[in-house]
């Protein structure tokens, strides 16, 4: 029974911590996958704002990019109007196909180099914004927003 308890004050944290962040100045969105299979957990922000949904107008064709990862049970808890769910919610799937295929590479880069070692952070810093992806033995943490002036 404590472990419950341990388990919910933990993801209270959590969500905390994910609503802090959200505020903060220059975060345009961030997204939770889950470790295993790379599925969306939870959104926030406005994905389709940093990468509009491709699927949309091509049903039948994924453009190149990964079949569709499973999607959690549970939904996004973004503040988006109803209208823009799907749309939302194919961008973020795709931007998530995306992340998992770089990680992916970034993990086998590393492992190529020192199979003793592990990817903890990854940096991608672009002129519009930057993608900050961090793995966690249960999740992965992809937080985009602006890039700061050099």
């Amino acid at each position: 029974m404590a472990e419950k308890t341990l388990s919910s004050v933990s993801i209270d944290s959590m969500e905390e911590a994910l609503h802090r962040l959200s505020k903060k100045p220059g975060v345009k969105a961030w997204l939770t996958l889950d470790r295993s299979n790379g599925a969306v957990l939870k959104t926030n922000g406005q994905i389709a704002a940093v990468r509009p949904a491709k699927a949309s107008s091509n049903a039948g064709n994924n453009n190149g990019i990964s079949p569709s990862l499973p999607t959690s049970a549970g939904g996004s808890f973004s503040a988006d109007a109803h209208t823009n769910t799907n749309n939302e919610s194919l961008a973020a799937q795709e931007l998530a196909s995306m992340v998992w295929s770089f990680l992916s590479s970034a993990g086998s880069l590393v492992d190529e180099i020192d199979s003793e070692d592990e990817l903890k952070l990854l940096r991608l810093r672009t002129k519009k914004q930057e993608f900050v992806i961090v793995p966690e033995p249960k999740y992965l943490l992809v937080v985009i927003h602006d890039t700061p002036p050099a």
